[in-house]
């Protein structure tokens, strides 16, 4: 298949204009100026003519597939079966697709249904992002999200629940490091849920093992612990405390020193926070992702999709609450492409429009560098060298 676009994003900020892309098989073999590159297809291969912007298909580092995003997921999560809530959760993956959705990391189900899913994506029966998985997230006896099956109580414990997700095929292993609104009965969210020894076991058996660790984290104890113990990604990071915030720079210069990515985990719906937080309360909020922006912290987009108000079809949406902020437009798209690759592990699978990656493709009408609204005018996915359109069916 030869792309052809009126402009293709090569690099950070950088446009290709009347540039061509060539997929052989599920993989871009080549980038490159429109001309130069219709002369190395030759004549007999299908042609894709599209006026606008081509850029990498985006990442969504945090979502929930096994919940809904209504008033109630947790209890419409436990009144599902587990065959209705896969079938559930096959619908939310495509809508993440036609979105413009083409790698998601799911931090969290039940059963390891994710992980199921994820196969049935990779082999092609389901349309769907490609999915990596924590399969069943560590939390305390009666921690947060509890209900999806990952309480444990001490290292030898908390290693087992990491060698079960590994031995499943989990990609991520996901730590409940604090409490979450979430879990009505559980911890609040500020408080710490596990001794530096057990975030230290489990942070051990995975990386024996290469695969990063994802640290929920709400509490400036608990963002402090996680540090610590050496995670790879820490969400939310909000800088909770028992009466109020307690943002602690120099915790954020060993985030930086350690290479620790934060996914803040930003709603789609962020500019309602104020009604739920209070006005003052919400900006001060804001302001600490602009503080750990500033400072040189690594950024990566996330929606929390499956939790209140967050469907799956709203990173575009919540990528405008960076331009509030102040960043480029340049830096948001990273956020979302290559820099949330690199943290998922897959910065040389996917993430850049560049011969070697995975065709993960993004066609939109507009020029989001100019207007980053221009994300929500999907034309086109192509996800592992598939065409989808939205509304419709893959082809």
């Amino acid at each position: 298949m030869l792309i052809t676009g009126g402009r293709v994003l090569v690099d950070s900020g950088t446009y290709l204009e009347d540039g061509a892309v060539l997929i052989e098989g599920d993989s871009i073999s080549a980038v490159g100026p429109r001309k130069e590159i219709e002369k190395r297809a030759g004549a007999d291969v299908p042609r894709f003519e599209f006026g606008g912007t081509v850029l990498p298909g985006l990442i969504d580092a945090h979502v929930h597939l096994a919940f809904d995003g209504g008033p109630d997921p947790v209890s419409t999560l436990q009144g599902s079966t587990d065959e209705a809530l896969f079938e559930d959760m096959r619908r939310r993956s495509e809508q993440l697709l036609h979105s413009g959705v083409t790698t998601v990391r799911d931090l969290g189900d039940r059963g390891g249904l994710a992980l199921r899913l994820a196969a049935e994506i990779s082999d092609r029966h389901t349309p769907g992002p490609r999915i990596v998985s924590a399969g069943t997230p560590a939390t305390t006896v009666g921690g947060h999200c509890h209900f999806l099956g990952g309480e444990v109580s001490g290292e030898t414990e908390i290693r087992e629940l990491v060698r079960r997700n590994l031995a499943a095929g989990a990609g991520v292993i996901k730590a409940m490091v604090t409490g979450g609104g979430l879990t009505k009965d559980g911890p609040r969210s500020h408080q710490s849920q596990f001794t530096a020894e057990e975030l230290a076991a489990l942070v051990e058996e995975a990386h024996k093992a290469g695969v990063p660790v994802a640290a929920h984290a709400h509490g400036a104890d608990g963002i402090a612990s996680a540090v610590e113990a050496g995670v790879d990604t820490i969400e939310h990071c909000t800088w909770m405390s028992s009466d109020g915030l307690d943002f602690r720079p120099d915790v954020v210069q060993q985030i930086i020193a350690k290479d620790i990515t934060v996914c803040p985990a930003v709603s789609p719906h962020w500019q309602m926070l104020p009604r739920f937080f209070g006005e003052e309360r919400a900006n001060a909020m804001f302001d600490l992702v602009g503080q750990m922006a500033d400072a040189g912290v690594r950024l990566i987009a996330g929606t929390d999709a499956g939790v209140q108000r967050a469907g799956f079809d709203g990173l575009a949406q919540a990528l405008s609450f960076y331009s509030h902020l102040g960043l480029s437009n340049a830096s948001i798209i990273d956020m979302a492409t290559s820099r949330a690759a690199a943290a998922l592990g897959l910065g040389e699978i996917t993430g850049k429009v560049a011969p070697g990656f995975r065709a993960d493709l993004l066609l939109v009408d507009g020029d989001p560098l100019a207007d980053l609204a221009a994300l929500n005018g999907v034309h086109t996915v192509f996800a592992s060298g598939v065409r989808h359109e939205p509304n419709s069916t893959g082809q």
